[in-house]
């Protein structure tokens, strides 16, 4: 990028920086705002991060620091990222939808470290999202064009026995299923549930059932106003300090600083 590309970013930026968004609908979330630095940390789904208008230093499974502009980070990698304050675009994609070899293509001249894909030249899709603020119908049409371009370059299809399941506890948001539940809802036993379920998500059945738990208390902030308690409760978390150390463990920072 030229000198005068890196203005005109910056330029940008200063007029456009405003607070955190978060949105989290069937099959994916988003997240688009400042960060600072996120202590390690793993996800239960694929996720992909974007500088919004510029680089940001990411380190992989306790291996060095890279400098990047955007990465794919496979479910159950860990990771550390440090942002300066400045914005972060994050898109998170369920299993039963694609993995993150589906993502790999948004993060141009990618490249394979560590297990995860980094790419240091483009821009993301996330800035406009972050800058424009769509309403819900505008924001669920362009994600759903990331979604479906993610779904048509996945080199697998997960088991359906699995994809059954999570599609199950996705339509009960408020009542996560048991693990004997969600084997029932894939017509295994629970033991043989719980193997190919980590086989093919990449984290187990109860850690992913976390994410779950922790993704309807965010829809519940986000979207209706609901204050971190009344959300926790909402979404089967014992009270807000429960729901606060499963946010940290997570995302590696509190919720204050992420929500």
């Amino acid at each position: 990028m030229t000198v005068s590309g890196r203005l005109n970013e910056r330029a940008t930026k200063e007029c456009t920086l405003r607070g955190s968004l978060w949105h989290v609908d069937a099959g994916w979330a988003t997240f688009a705002g400042p960060l600072h630095h996120n202590a390690p940390h793993a996800h239960s789904t694929a996720v992909y991060l974007a500088g919004l208008y510029g680089t940001f230093r990411l380190c992989i499974a306790g291996s060095r620091w890279l400098t990047c502009r955007s990465a794919v980070i496979r479910a159950g990698t860990p990771y550390e990222f440090d942002v300066g304050g400045e914005p972060l675009g994050v898109f998170y994609l369920e299993p039963n939808i694609a993995g993150a070899d589906a993502l790999a293509a948004l993060v141009a001249g990618g490249e394979d470290v560590s297990g995860a894909i980094v790419g240091s030249s483009d821009a993301s899709p996330l800035r406009s999202h972050f800058e424009l603020r769509p309403d819900t119908e505008d924001l669920r049409a362009s994600m759903g064009d990331i979604v479906g371009f993610a779904q048509r370059r996945a080199r697998r299809q997960m088991d359906e026995r699995v994809a059954r399941a999570v599609e199950a506890m996705q339509s009960r948001a408020a009542d996560a299923l048991s693990t004997t539940q969600a084997a029932t809802a894939a017509g295994l036993s629970a033991s043989r549930f719980q193997h190919l379920f980590t086989r093919e998500v990449g984290v187990p059945f109860r850690r992913y059932r976390g994410w779950h738990r922790l993704r309807a208390a965010i829809r519940e902030v986000a979207h209706g106003g609901s204050s971190l308690t009344a959300a926790a409760h909402a979404a089967g978390f014992a009270d807000q300090a429960h729901f606060s150390r499963a946010f940290r463990l997570t995302f590696g920072a509190p919720p204050s600083r992420g929500l």
